[in-house]
């Protein structure tokens, strides 16, 4: 899909966790539609690196999302060049495979801290600035959110919380004209989350089947949608959890795919 170079002139866009994987494709297809970009990460050199990638006079600076104090003043510090903030991308994330039986409890708390309390902390810091009309907060959620899967009660926990704060933040502050969504990317080629959570070719196979479509999808399915989010294009759309995944989210959490159960 083509959206005009013009799409989000002028906008000023902060991208939490935009320093890799999905949320650094978001923040360079900001970039390229006219936006001005802040980003952060808790690496500096990752910080630095996505700024030359970003380009176009990226800004960037070294926050913990668990740590509101440094989410606050990353915020203020980009406000201050790039003006008020009129889109916000909270996509930092933690995941690792882990049986409930042998999760820990700093195990659990750091994925939840990481997403949930991550989320809140990002868009919290961010309202002050961003409570205006047309303003739009964009949290990147997943599956787990909305099915039991084997080995991830954190994520599942964590993700689940990330998508009901958007419906509250939506309904709350869609007084202000903020306008507060959900994307939940499927398996998505080129990511983090899949290299750990697919890494031999049994498991790609298997969450390709898992999908009604057959197939991975790729980076730019998910930045088509948050540019359709950050758009005015969207702007009577508030409070959805939109999945770009295949259809994998059709039948729960894949298992019971007709994919799997008859052969083509």
């Amino acid at each position: 899909m083509t959206f005009s170079t013009d799409l989000l002139r002028g906008k000023s866009a902060f991208v939490a966790g935009g320093t890799s994987g999905i949320n650094l494709a978001i923040a360079k297809a900001f970039a390229r539609h006219g936006a001005k970009v802040a980003v952060i990460s808790r690496s500096q050199d990752k910080v630095e690196a996505a700024k030359t990638e970003i380009g176009a006079g990226a800004l960037g600076y070294s926050a913990d999302v668990r740590d509101f104090a440094a989410v606050q003043a990353a915020i203020t510090a980009a406000v201050e060049v790039n003006g008020p903030l009129d889109i916000v991308v909270s996509g930092a994330a933690g995941n690792f495979l882990a049986p409930a039986s042998g999760l820990s409890a700093n195990g659990f708390k750091t994925v939840v801290d990481i997403d949930l309390l991550g989320t809140f902390n990002v868009f919290r810091s961010a309202f002050d600035s961003a409570a205006k009309p047309g303003a739009s907060l964009i949290a990147i959620s997943a599956p787990q959110a909305h099915a039991p899967y084997f080995a991830q009660a954190h994520v599942c926990a964590a993700k689940a919380g990330v998508d009901m704060l958007v419906k509250c933040l939506a309904y709350e502050w869609g007084g202000a004209g903020v306008r507060v969504n959900s994307i939940i990317p499927g398996p998505i080629d080129g990511t983090e989350g899949m290299a750990r959570l697919a890494p031999t070719p049994e498991m790609r196979a298997m969450a390709e089947n898992a999908t009604a479509l057959g197939r991975f999808g790729e980076l730019d399915d998910v930045v088509n949608l948050a540019l359709y989010l950050a758009s005015e294009a969207s702007r009577y759309v508030t409070g959805a959890i939109v999945p770009v995944d295949g259809g994998q989210m059709l039948a729960g959490n894949g298992s019971l795919s007709p994919r799997t159960m008859f052969a083509a």
